[in-house]
């Protein structure tokens, strides 16, 4: 994207009215945002939505201004910016019809053929959210999943420097403008997650952290992930609308479940009794419904030293020592498994570095 191109995307993004759905349909009929600009009143008009009121504001110069003066932002401070269309958008937010025209983003963030999860939840997380927290992304580590979350208070700040502690590349998408964080106590952890990813967000630098713009930031966490996990929440909050925008996207959605008498279980519990979450217990739930292939794993599984079994791994390591190397349902049959238990057992195992997975569904123990 050239920055003539960027600067017309800026000045339709200030058009009063042109929301992000519309600015899509206007530049599909014109060509480009620039042609947006220099086509006839009457064509415009014959595009669904445009009335008189928004061919007006389309011919308001004064956009072009506010383009310029974030054009300066953006190239004074090596802001990164993405075009819906371009490579480097996030690939599941395109399928979303009302994803931002544009996203502004900085550090290092690498997209590209990545496993991208987001983990959502209350801003007051207990001990029991944050000891799962750690278990599910110690378990999930060798397979090098991106970590999106709000950078938030709770269950966002612990995902963020969880995933910095275990080297994976992490996302904070936030609902203002680059030029400032939010909460500012947060400023401490700005460094080390540009390291180890960075920032996104739809908002200009004259944008604030404004309550409204918490829920267009949630579409973004929702959307640009293949699955939001809800660690804990209370019967109301902002994880739940984040839930509910993935469920209404076509994502899988995971909910921690905990005791019917903690509040910050209720949300969680209510996803799971209403059927809008998968129920997530462990790292292994999670691979399972999403299929994702162990043995593509970017990161070596390395086998531990001294390594404790429970009896139901013990006993599937025992038959794979016998049997040299078994297929999963024979596994499952002579271990007295069904296929999902089974499937389970040996990912545990396998992120152990006990099992590991052969062509044609095969697992032996190492």
């Amino acid at each position: 994207m050239t920055e003539d191109e960027l600067f017309y995307l800026l000045a339709l993004q200030r058009v009063e009215g042109v929301g992000d759905v519309m600015a899509k349909k206007l530049i599909t009929h014109c060509g480009s945002a620039d042609a947006v600009f220099s086509t006839k009143s009457a064509q415009l008009a014959a595009i669904d939505g445009v009335g008189s009121m928004l061919l007006k504001n389309i011919k308001d110069k004064t956009v072009f201004d506010k383009a310029t003066a974030e054009l300066q932002f953006i190239n004074h401070n090596n802001i990164k910016v993405a075009y819906f269309q371009d490579v480097d958008y996030p690939e599941r937010l395109k399928q979303c019809i009302d994803g931002p025209l544009l996203l502004f983003s900085s550090g290092a963030i690498d997209l590209k053929n990545r496993k991208i999860i987001s983990i959502v939840g209350t801003r007051q997380i207990t001990s029991y959210g944050i000891d799962f927290c750690r278990k599910f992304m110690e378990d999930l580590a060798p397979l090098d999943p991106v970590i999106v979350s709000g950078f938030a208070y709770g269950v966002d700040i612990v995902a963020h420097q969880l995933a910095i502690e275990l080297n994976l590349q992490t996302i904070g998408v936030v609902a203002h403008g680059l030029n400032q964080i939010y909460p500012k106590t947060h400023k401490k952890y700005v460094a080390k997650v540009e390291e180890n990813g960075g920032f996104m967000t739809e908002f200009w630098s004259s944008s604030n952290p404004d309550k409204e713009n918490f829920v267009r930031r949630n579409r973004i966490v929702a959307g640009m992930s293949e699955a939001t996990i809800v660690i804990e929440s209370a019967d109301r909050g902002g994880s739940l609308i984040t839930a509910n925008m993935a469920n209404d996207y076509n994502r899988d959605v995971f909910a921690v479940p905990g005791r019917v008498t903690d509040k910050y279980s209720q949300g969680c519990n209510n996803l799971i009794k209403t059927q809008k979450a998968n129920v997530l217990t462990s790292a292994a739930d999670l691979v399972y419904i999403l299929n994702w292939e162990v043995q593509k794993q970017v990161k070596p599984v390395q086998k531990q030293l001294f390594v404790t079994l429970d009896d139901d791994e013990q006993l599937v390591y025992d038959y794979l020592l016998r049997t040299g190397k078994e297929v999963m349902d024979i596994i499952a049959l002579h271990c007295d498994f069904p296929i999902y238990r089974i499937s389970g057992l040996l990912l545990n195992m396998e992120l152990k570095g006990l099992v590991r997975p052969l062509p044609g569904k095969l697992f032996e123990a190492i």
